[in-house]
C-alpha cells in the first residue's frame, strides 16, 4: 500500500496546468498511490477559508482523496469556522488532516500565534502537517513538545534543514517527518533513517508542484528494508491520520 501524505490540488501561480483534479488523479494512476492527502493551493496561498470548501466539492471525485484543512494563524476564528463546519457529520471520513504552511501564512513557527493554531489543531483532533525549512524543524518540535497532544508532521523534513532532524526528534516524540523536496541532496533518506529509525518517517510527494517520481526515486535510493518500507509508505500515516 501506498499513502501520500503531502499533496495538493489547485492552481499554481507559476505557468503550469495543474488546476484540474485530474492531474491528481493520473499520479495516482501513474505510481499506484492508494491514498493522498490533498490541500487546496488557494487555501494555502490566497484565501483558507475559500479554499477549503473549494477543496471540500473536489474529494468526492475520488475515493482515494482525503482534505487536509488549510489553517492560518493569521485568522484562527476563521479557522474554527472551517474545522466546525467541514468536520461536521461525516466530514472527518474526508478531512483527516490540517495544512499550515509557515512562509506564505507569514508565521515564523516559532511565533505564538503558529501555536496557537497548533493548539486549535489539537483540540480537534487533527494532526498537523506544517512546511519546515532549515532549522525551523527544530523549531516545530518544540512546539510540540509544548502543546499537550499536538502531533506534527514536519513537511520537507526540513529540507536543507535535514541534518538537524535527529536532534527534533530526540526535543519531541511527536512530531513526525516527510522528507519530499524540489532539490534533494543524496544519501539524506539513509543518513536520518538509521538515526532515528523508520517510525517517524512518510511517504509524501508536494504533487502537483512536484511529480511523484522525485519522491519515490529519493526512497528507492534509500535502499529500505522491507519493515522499513511498510512503515514509511503506509503504516505510519494509517497510525498518524487514522485512515
Amino acid at each position: 500500500m501506498l499513502i501520500d501524505v503531502h499533496a495538493h490540488w489547485g492552481p499554481w501561480f507559476f505557468s503550469m496546468d495543474v488546476a484540474s483534479i485530474g492531474v491528481n488523479r493520473d499520479g495516482m494512476d501513474r505510481f499506484g498511490i492508494d491514498l493522498q492527502l490533498v490541500s487546496a493551493i488557494e487555501a494555502i496561498v490566497y484565501d483558507a477559508p475559500a479554499g477549503n470548501r473549494s477543496l471540500a466539492e473536489q474529494l468526492p471525485a475520488d475515493p482515494r482523496l482525503r482534505g487536509m484543512l488549510v489553517v492560518d494563524p493569521r485568522r484562527l476564528d476563521a479557522a474554527r469556522a472551517d474545522l466546525d463546519e467541514l468536520l461536521a457529520g461525516d466530514g472527518r471520513s474526508r478531512w483527516v488532516g490540517a495544512k499550515i504552511h509557515s512562509e506564505y501564512s507569514r508565521t515564523p513557527i516559532s511565533t505564538p500565534a503558529m501555536q496557537a493554531a497548533i493548539e486549535l489543531t489539537t483540540e480537534y483532533g487533527l494532526p498537523t502537517l506544517v512546511h519546515t525549512w532549515g532549522d525551523t524543524v527544530v523549531d516545530l518540535a518544540d512546539v510540540a513538545a509544548r502543546v499537550p497532544g499536538a502531533r506534527v508532521l514536519a513537511g520537507h523534513m526540513g529540507a536543507s534543514g535535514w541534518p538537524r532532524v535527529p536532534e527534533a526528534a530526540d526535543r519531541s516524540d511527536r512530531i513526525w517527518f516527510e522528507p519530499c523536496w524540489s532539490a534533494p541532496e543524496a544519501n539524506r533518506i539513509r543518513w536520518v533513517l538509521d538515526r532515528i529509525g523508520p517510525d517517524r518517517l512518510m511517504f509524501g510527494t508536494d504533487a502537483t508542484l512536484i511529480d511523484p517520481s522525485v519522491a519515490l526515486g529519493a526512497f528507492e535510493a534509500a535502499e529500505l528494508t522491507p519493515a522499513e518500507h511498510e512503515a514509511i509508505m503506509h503504516l505510519n500515516a494509517q497510525a498518524l491520520f487514522g485512515i
